[in-house]
């Protein structure tokens, strides 16, 4: 049987198509003109474009089309997850469309992005296709949040600094951009976690801190980068024999709408428990 509820989440997941959840596009603007991500002529705009790429949260009304399509569909209720609300405007966009909504929507902010957020979504979507009820779903969705951690490495702060997300990594700017920066979520909000001199040993603690962070326990883990497939892949590999637990390993590559804040050559990881 069909799940009832239904879940809704942005492009800022990087998810592939699952079953269940539906996809609002947040938009990377290029030259003066907005496109929907994933819908950019070859994917990534180039660097010297990058570096000058806006970006911009969906309307509400995009929002409000998507959940009366779903309440059309047969939804009784939706669950809709979406990027930390310090770094977008996505959820306010989202609560303002669930206003009006004809089912109850439960709107989430992740206090995250990327697999920060793909992996709230994923459980989410588990839970609907378990016949889980709007409350139950909405549960799970905010416990896998509580529990996911995001650590990543950029290689420079300049796109940070200019798109303003760098939160209290403000600290580290000026004669500091020489380092290597290795950051994490913390509140919904991009914070300096340590500073390392090259981009090696920036790699190599960036996965110590993903082992630590995994601990014993079942986990799911997620390499995302950008422009960086070589390096992801390479880390990859050593993290099945240092993470006993690991019950799932994917690689992901994130798109312009994260990348016009970190630049190319950004490697993240993040890891969440297995939710039972």
């Amino acid at each position: 049987m069909s799940p009832t509820v239904a879940v809704v989440t942005d492009s800022s997941a990087y998810l592939p198509a699952v079953p269940g959840v539906a996809v609002v596009p947040l938009q990377v603007i290029v030259k003066g003109t907005p496109y929907d991500e994933g819908s950019y002529g070859g994917g990534m705009p180039d660097r010297a474009d990058l570096a000058s790429a806006a970006t911009s949260r969906p309307s509400p009304a995009r929002f409000a089309a998507c959940y009366a399509s779903l309440a059309g569909a047969g939804a009784t209720g939706v669950v809709s997850i979406h990027l930390s609300s310090d770094m977008s405007g996505t959820v306010d966009s989202a609560r303002l469309a669930a206003r009006e909504a004809p089912v109850p929507v439960e709107v989430i902010d992740s206090r995250s992005i990327a697999m920060g957020l793909g992996y709230p979504v994923l459980a989410a979507a588990r839970a609907a296709a378990e016949g889980g009820s709007l409350e139950s779903v909405t549960s799970m969705a905010r416990r896998c949040a509580e529990t996911t951690q995001t650590f990543f490495y950029v290689d420079t702060l300049d796109y940070l600094r200019r798109s303003g997300r760098i939160g209290t990594a403000a600290s580290v700017l000026g004669s500091a951009l020489m380092i290597k920066p290795l950051l994490h979520i913390v509140n919904g909000q991009i914070s300096l976690l340590e500073k390392v001199r090259t981009p090696t040993r920036a790699i190599a603690r960036l996965e110590d801190l993903a082992v630590r962070a995994a601990g014993e326990g079942p986990v799911e883990v997620a390499v995302q980068h950008l422009a960086a497939r070589s390096r992801a892949e390479a880390l990859a590999e050593r993290l099945p024999k240092r993470v006993p637990g690991l019950v799932d390993l994917r690689v992901v590559e994130v798109g312009p709408v994260i990348g016009a804040h970190v630049g190319p050559g950004m490697l993240g990881l993040t890891v969440t428990p297995c939710h039972v």
